[in-house]
């Protein structure tokens, strides 16, 4: 699949089949995100693939999202900010939080290469879901995604929301200025 046609197609599912995906796919999908670009070449993030159903079903009740419990698999993407906080100090957890959406993006993309559909769920209570999967106060809890394959089940297929308009989000040289400075012409 191209790169334009990846970033195009990708969307959030939130019903998911019974088929289990291969979890060697899912791998792949995460090692995408070790070539997204990092502060220092260090790599504060980490990925925990679950597939355990009980576990799961915490996970979708720390969300408060029922659907998170339909996937066969969730991984959930952490950051220790204190690897990064002697090379950045202040900067730090923002730079976690950049890196973070580069990586993610990067999985995110792979899983739409590798036919599997998920949902960014960044909304849930932090310590429900550290003490669900052991993960120390210190690391933060990025995000969750519920992995599988779409369901087929009538009005279980979402369209595409209309994306924001170029014009709307485009500037140039400065803050809210939407034309571009005309070019001068050079005489040779």
């Amino acid at each position: 699949m191209d790169l334009k046609k990846a970033i195009r197609a990708r969307k959030s599912i939130r019903h998911f089949a019974k088929k289990k995906p291969n979890w060697r796919t899912i791998i792949e999908c995460i090692d995408a995100a070790r070539h997204a670009p990092m502060a220092g070449n260090l790599f504060p993030l980490k990925f925990i693939v679950v597939d355990d159903s009980k576990i799961i079903e915490k996970l979708a009740d720390a969300a408060q999202q029922p659907f998170v419990a339909e996937a066969q698999y969730v991984v959930v993407v952490t950051t220790d900010s204190k690897m990064i906080l002697n090379a950045y100090e202040e900067r730090a957890e923002k730079f976690c939080r950049q890196q973070a959406g580069a990586a993610i993006e990067n999985f995110l993309l792979s899983i739409e290469e590798a036919g599997l559909e998920t949902c960014w769920v960044g909304y849930f209570v932090d310590y429900l879901v550290r003490e669900a999967l052991g993960i120390p106060e210190n690391i933060d809890v990025e995000a969750m995604f519920p992995i599988g394959y779409e369901s087929k089940v009538p009005g279980s297929s979402r369209s595409l929301r209309k994306k924001a308009n170029l014009q709307q989000i485009l500037y140039f040289n400065k803050y809210k200025n939407r034309r571009k400075r005309k070019e001068s012409k050079v005489n040779v």
